[in-house]
């Protein structure tokens, strides 16, 4: 066991440390006059920066929820790392050997992340060798006929996990691991027989965090008697989160942060295609969809909060392309950057792009970006028949609620004249149309913090400002009893709830607020830091919804409501999953037997996981 640290070993690396530097690589930090920087928080999401760093002082202070300390007190907090193993990082980054007291040296176990973080590492390190292998000629065929040669595949990591069921089991036991910690990273699965790689015959893509750690692993099929899905990721981890997790940004971070712009592309390749053609600022979400956690990554590292930045997406025009587009559209009002869309020619992805007609077409893909809400509404419009009377009916309603809550009010009027034009209708009536869709939904919008017209301030939300519809008052209910009876649900029911999709805005704000705070869930001090992260006109909301009575039950029934009541809500958002599952099972090409059979097993993972919720 190792023993306790010097004191003056770890005062030589806070003096050796710029506490900025180490705090540059989570948030973007600009000068905030004479010895101090700032930049958005990265404990709570926040719209206006309110952390603020101080290198000559060692120190850092919020503002806004009021955390503070010193660089190792801000890795135990980022990285969930001990004390010790903060220390030791820093020292390893800055060249200072530690000395250990008692005779002691530095452990083999520096914790359970630590060791992690190294099995991923030594897994990379054992895929990046393997790709040099003959047993690779397939994955680096793959790499080429996409224009990617050696050096491409040796920037981003590339490795290749051979075609055998225990080879990296055995590679990485011999250097020192344990089969329960590689089944806790994510690289063995558990069989009916035993352990087994999870990564066997793929080309492999480290996943790696913000600061550059290898947390996870995305693998492409390579081979036809592999009956597995197309990619396959790392599973959920203690340190790999596909929904906090964006492909490319430990290199794309500094560009993001230096240009204000960050470029979302879908997949890998994708990634590799836009950073060597140019657009240094691209990433990809991993094997899931775009969403609040990466939102807020994103800003944390542009300093989002104004509107001088561009978030530009890239979509296929497939219907999951136009799919992807609208679901990155209803979380478009959590930027304070401006939101586009680009769209390649032919229907290419920038892969694709770059292989069939070079780099410069993939740089001047973003040129042809187009406003985010400007590509909605012709997605909106595209699905109604506006030859008919029914038709432009449907659409204006559809399309209202778009124009009506585009965030620059001196736009509203020029586009609420376009789509009068592409409707052939009065534009008396489709400003009427427009000013009721904003009406209707103002208690559901909030202009983000500091851009607002300057008219007049939002005004508070309460419990009594809510629509009264069955889908929010669930919504509502669930709320009430997370907040107030959070231990009778359970820390795991809590935060599958807190990542389902809300229809009431208000709520969805109070629900992040939430989701922001698992990490000290059910504290004494967990509804404080949960108002704390609350924006100002939802704080009246979230109070009122820690107070509010719940139906009069006894203890045992109340346990039974507060858990049943946050039962519905998951069970409501694995409907909404199901049925968009079946959907594009209908809507899947009848002649391609695996890819339905793919999404016939997902349907039927869900189910189970239904069953197993409702049982308890």
């Amino acid at each position: 066991m190792a023993g306790r640290i010097r004191q003056t070993d770890i005062e030589e690396v806070k003096s050796r440390t710029n506490i900025a530097d180490i705090i540059g690589d989570y948030v973007s930090l600009k000068s905030a006059g004479i010895g101090s920087m700032k930049g958005l928080c990265p404990f709570h999401d926040e719209r206006t920066p309110s952390f603020h760093v101080r290198p000559q002082v060692g120190f850092y202070h919020c503002f806004g929820c009021g955390e503070s300390g010193d660089v190792i007190s801000f890795l135990q907090k980022m990285d969930h790392v001990t004390f010790a193993e903060a220390i030791e990082r820093l020292a390893a980054r800055v060249g200072v050997e530690l000395h250990y007291e008692d005779g002691g040296g530095p452990g083999v176990d520096h914790g359970r992340r630590s060791r992690l973080l190294a099995a991923n590492k030594a897994a990379e390190e054992y895929f990046q060798k393997q790709l040099m292998a003959p047993c690779a000629d397939a994955g680096r065929a793959f790499l080429g006929e996409r224009g990617f040669d050696a050096q491409a595949a040796a920037r981003f990591g590339i490795g290749f996990a051979p075609k055998s069921w225990d080879s990296l089991y055995k590679h990485l036991t011999a250097a020192g691991f344990t089969r329960d910690e590689l089944v806790t990273a994510g690289l063995l699965s558990q069989g009916d027989r035993g352990v087994y790689d999870r990564f066997r015959g793929r080309l492999v893509w480290p996943i790696r965090d913000v600061t550059g750690q290898t947390v996870g692993f995305g693998a492409r099929r390579l081979f036809d008697d592999d009956k597995g899905p197309k990619y396959l990721n790392t599973p959920e981890t203690p340190v790999y989160h596909k929904a906090q997790v964006l492909y490319g940004l430990d290199l794309a971070k500094r560009d993001i942060s230096r240009g204000n712009q960050v470029v979302v592309v879908e997949g890998y390749t994708d990634v590799m295609a836009c950073h060597l053609a140019g657009i240094t600022t691209a990433v990809a979400t991993c094997g899931t969809a775009f969403g609040v956690d990466h939102i807020k990554v994103i800003r944390r590292i542009m300093g989002d909060d104004s509107r001088n930045g561009e978030v530009v997406f890239t979509f296929d025009p497939d219907a999951a392309g136009q799919k992807a587009a609208l679901r990155a559209f209803s979380e478009e009002k959590r930027f304070a950057a401006q939101t586009y869309v680009a769209v390649a020619p032919a229907g290419l992805d920038p892969c694709d792009l770059r292989l069939k007609r070079g780099d410069a077409a993939v740089r001047r893909l973003l040129e042809t970006k187009e406003p985010m809400f400007e590509f909605v509404i012709k997605q909106v419009l595209s699905e109604y028949n506006l030859d008919t009377v029914e038709g432009r009916v449907g659409a204006l309603r559809s399309a209202a609620p778009i124009v009506s809550e585009i965030r620059d009010a001196s736009l509203r009027p020029g586009y609420t004249r376009v789509l009068a034009r592409q409707l052939g209708m009065d534009l008396g009536e489709v400003q009427r149309a427009v000013r009721s869709s904003g009406t209707g939904a103002s208690q559901n919008r909030r202009e983000p913090a500091g851009e607002s017209d300057g008219a007049h301030s939002e005004r508070p939300v309460g419990l009594s400002d809510l629509p009264r519809d069955p889908s929010t008052r669930l919504e509502r209910d669930a709320l009430m009893a997370i907040v107030q009876h959070p231990q009778s649900i359970g820390a795991d029911l809590v935060l599958a709830a807190v990542h389902t999709g809300f229809t009431n805005h208000s709520l969805s704000v109070v629900r992040d607020a939430i989701a922001a705070h698992m990490e000290v869930f059910g504290s004494t001090d967990w509804f404080q830091r949960i108002s704390d992260d609350t924006p100002e006109p939802y704080r009246d909301l979230l109070h009122q919804l820690g107070v509010a009575p719940l139906p009069e039950r006894g203890e045992r029934e109340l346990e039974v409501y507060v858990r049943d009541v946050t039962v519905s809500l998951i069970e409501r958002d694995m409907l909404r999953r199901k049925a968009e599952l079946l959907g594009s099972l209908q809507r899947h090409d009848p002649h391609d037997a695996e890819g339905s059979r793919t999404i016939q097993q997902k349907l039927v993972q869900l189910e189970t996981e239904r069953r197993r919720l409702r049982a308890g």
